[in-house]
């Protein structure tokens, strides 16, 4: 089987281009006689995003893809998807995933997978500009016009599909719930890169950009009464921060830093490197994942692969991700995470909380071996 991996994503967009890391480097774990070959298509200002994956049967080819307003206008005009035409012709993969862009539909011998994160701009209107939601609105319909196959990250997103579009009998949705691979972690100290933070022995972690539907606000409310209580409670908080400076959520966030005197207790690391990132998640206390929405949180799948435990946002795909197994809170309420985080005092670090780590990855590679196997 020949796989055509599409690393076709916007480079501030992290979560896309771990999950399609994730994708690659979880073949790792099928079987010798399994494993299928990869050619990954990436432009070259990506291709330091998969420098180092070590997979027998991978191709790296440098492509540029069209832009996407371009890219579907021509394609329209033509009257064939100029986004994945040339690979085609040429290299004649068996699959092509994962195929964002459906202007029209793709009428060849290649199979497309389509992946969609999730459906956030229906929940949460007011997150996206006007002209965003009607682009998001206008690329799933095209989707469920031309593509077949429609692979998302969990059952609470195709929920979301059948509840807020009309479905043609055509389309077969597939779940894939990705797993964080996180064995090849660097041998760094892990107490050396706390003290480069100016990290304290024991603290709390939050690992998410900085939109709005993140929630950090409740996170940092909760700081807020613990340091009133006079609770000894640590956060570091890494992840992009707002490219717009005059951003107003990080306006709002640090209007609460400041009235709350929160300077000495929530560390602001912005954008780290991912293996010190995970060294700093291993040795948290726990991870509090408090977002208003996600398709399937990465931030919850490295926590698992580490065996932290997760304080998590009560809403649905994260209890279909954690299950019995997460500490929840209800989104909007800073209170109950206050008592989740007092809950969890002293953290044993040798007790596993999750399934064994190489157990979850050779099912997850069959599970994505599996639908590949289906749709072709």
């Amino acid at each position: 089987m020949k796989i055509a991996l599409l690393f076709n994503f916007n480079p501030v967009w992290t979560g896309g281009i771990i999950y399609l890391q994730n994708c690659i480097r979880i073949l790792k774990f099928l079987d010798p006689e399994d494993k299928p070959e990869l050619l990954v298509f990436i432009p070259p200002q990506l291709k330091h995003y998969i420098e180092g994956i070590d997979y027998q049967k991978l191709e790296v080819i440098d492509w540029n893809f069209p832009s996407p307003k371009m890219g579907f206008l021509e394609s329209l005009i033509r009257q064939e998807n100029l986004f994945v035409r040339d690979i085609i012709q040429e290299f004649q993969p068996d699959i092509l995933f994962p195929q964002q862009n459906f202007p029209v539909s793709t009428k060849n011998q290649s199979k497309d997978l389509a992946w969609y994160a999730d459906l956030q701009h229906k929940y949460y209107p007011e997150f996206f500009t006007r002209s965003k939601r009607i682009e998001r609105d206008l690329r799933i319909r095209f989707t469920l016009k031309n593509a077949t196959d429609i692979l998302v990250s969990s059952e609470a997103v195709m929920n979301d599909f059948y509840k807020w579009y009309e479905i043609p009998s055509h389309i077969q949705f597939h779940t894939y719930r990705f797993v964080s691979i996180v064995d090849t972690l660097p041998n760094l100290n892990a107490e050396d890169i706390r003290k480069k933070y100016g990290l304290p022995e024991k603290y709390f972690m939050v690992s998410n950009q900085f939109h709005r539907h993140k929630n950090h606000k409740t996170v940092f409310e909760a700081m807020a009464t613990l340091k009133r209580q006079g609770v000894p409670i640590h956060l570091a908080v890494t992840g992009r921060l707002p490219l717009d400076p005059a951003s107003a959520y990080l306006k709002e966030l640090q209007e609460i830093l400041k009235k709350n005197q929160l300077g000495d207790t929530i560390s602001l690391l912005g954008l780290i490197p991912r293996e010190e990132q995970l060294l700093l998640m291993r040795q948290a206390k726990a991870i509090i994942q408090p977002s208003l929405f996600e398709g399937w949180s990465t931030v919850i799948e490295d926590a698992r692969s580490l065996q932290v435990p997760v304080i998590a946002s009560d809403i649905d795909v994260n209890r279909e991700q954690l299950g019995d197994t997460g500490f929840y809170f209800p989104p909007h309420n800073s209170d109950t995470l206050v008592r989740r985080m007092k809950a969890i005092s002293n953290r044993q670090f040798m007790r596993d909380l999750y399934e064994p780590y190489e157990l979850r990855m050779k099912r997850a590679a069959y599970e994505l071996l599996g639908i590949f196997r289906k749709i072709r």
